[in-house]
């Protein structure tokens, strides 16, 4: 429902620094400029949605994301509608569901913690240990990869 063309595109959220998240999408192809959108969220079938309180706008003062605090996503899951109004009329709204998986939410994670460096003359060698970075989401830290660049100064 709603009229064509006002519906978001290229909505995606970043996850960053554990517990932040910022959604973005761009307005619809046929959008004027008194179209407003709105941005709901929940991570369960089982919750209410929960409405953006803190808003990104573009030079025409529509809202074009949403920043959030205290992010927990626990299940790997999480469901967003947005919705709106231009003129008095709907327009078209999208209901999202996504896993974190995929390209829809993206997590920026922080640097592994705690790295200390052991090195030897007698071996010639160095031993690096860190600790895994803090996640919203990951309880297996096995899953994750690390590289090293080593600078000879």
């Amino acid at each position: 429902a709603g009229m064509n063309g006002t519906a978001i595109e290229n909505f995606v959220c970043v996850i960053f620094n554990v517990s932040f998240m910022n959604c973005t999408w761009h307005v619809g192809r046929t959008a004027s400029e008194d179209t407003q959108y709105f941005l709901y969220w929940k991570t369960s079938r089982k919750e209410d949605f929960t409405g953006c309180q803190n808003y990104i706008k573009d030079n025409c003062g529509r809202h074009t994301g949403c920043r959030f605090q205290n992010v927990t996503i626990e299940n790997k899951r999480a469901y967003f509608l947005v919705n709106g109004s231009r003129n008095g009329k709907n327009i078209q709204s999208e209901l999202i569901l996504t896993c974190i998986s995929n390209s829809i939410i993206v997590e920026r994670l922080t640097p592994p913690l705690n790295v200390t460096v052991n090195c030897t003359k007698t071996s010639h060698g160095c031993e690096i240990r860190w600790q895994p970075p803090h996640t919203s989401h990951v309880k297996r830290h096995a899953c994750f990869k690390y590289e090293i660049a080593i600078e000879n100064k």
